[in-house]
């Protein structure tokens, strides 16, 4: 959705880096809105019948990427539904940040690399662009290659020090004060 974009908000899309906590605040702003919360990891782990990791490792990150891709089509033509995007997703060759369906409000959920692992530390096994010596090296070098594609979102809301709850709160403030006039600026926290 971009700023100039006057339609209301039917789907959101949320982004960032892994363990930016996006499954938990589309579970937040999901019950605080009425709307539907999907993961579009968890989505695609149903679609292929196994993890991740695993497809990671027996079949490759483009395998998993074209299901992603697929994934995140189909949810982006619902209405009422909050989608906890995959990490890489938006930074993906086809840029789809910058293509979003109208109605669709884009927010980057940020995250340092050091938190982000800190946080992914908790989930042994389950992130396999992190499953090497240095980790946190890993992290840097890929959020430092995805941050372009985060910025395309509409709203950047810093996660250090905020619950999913709180994050869910200012998702939906902005959301309400679009419905209520459609000149509401960009938004960075």
């Amino acid at each position: 959705m971009a700023s100039g974009d006057p339609s209301p908000v039917r789907r959101v899309v949320l982004v960032g880096f892994m363990a930016s906590g996006k499954t938990s605040v589309a579970r937040a702003l999901a019950e605080r809105l009425g709307w539907q919360a999907v993961d579009a990891d968890e989505e695609a782990e149903r679609r292929m019948g196994r993890s991740i990791a695993e497809v990671f490792r027996v079949d490759g990150e483009a395998t998993f990427r074209q299901v992603e891709r697929s994934v995140m089509g189909a949810l982006l033509e619902r209405d009422r539904v909050i989608v906890a995007s995959g990490g890489g997703w938006p930074a993906t060759p086809a840029r789809p940040l910058e293509a979003l369906p109208t109605g669709t409000l884009a927010v980057w959920l940020r995250v340092t690399a050091e938190e982000a692992v800190e946080r992914a530390s908790a989930e042994p096994g389950m992130r396999p662009l992190l499953d090497n010596d240095d980790p946190l090296a890993a992290a840097r070098r890929l959020l430092a290659e995805r941050e372009s594609a985060y910025r395309a979102a509409l709203l950047h809301l810093d996660t250090a020090g905020r619950t999913p709850a709180e994050i869910a709160g200012r998702i939906a403030a902005y959301i309400e004060a679009r419905a209520a006039g459609p000149e509401v600026p960009p938004h960075d926290d």
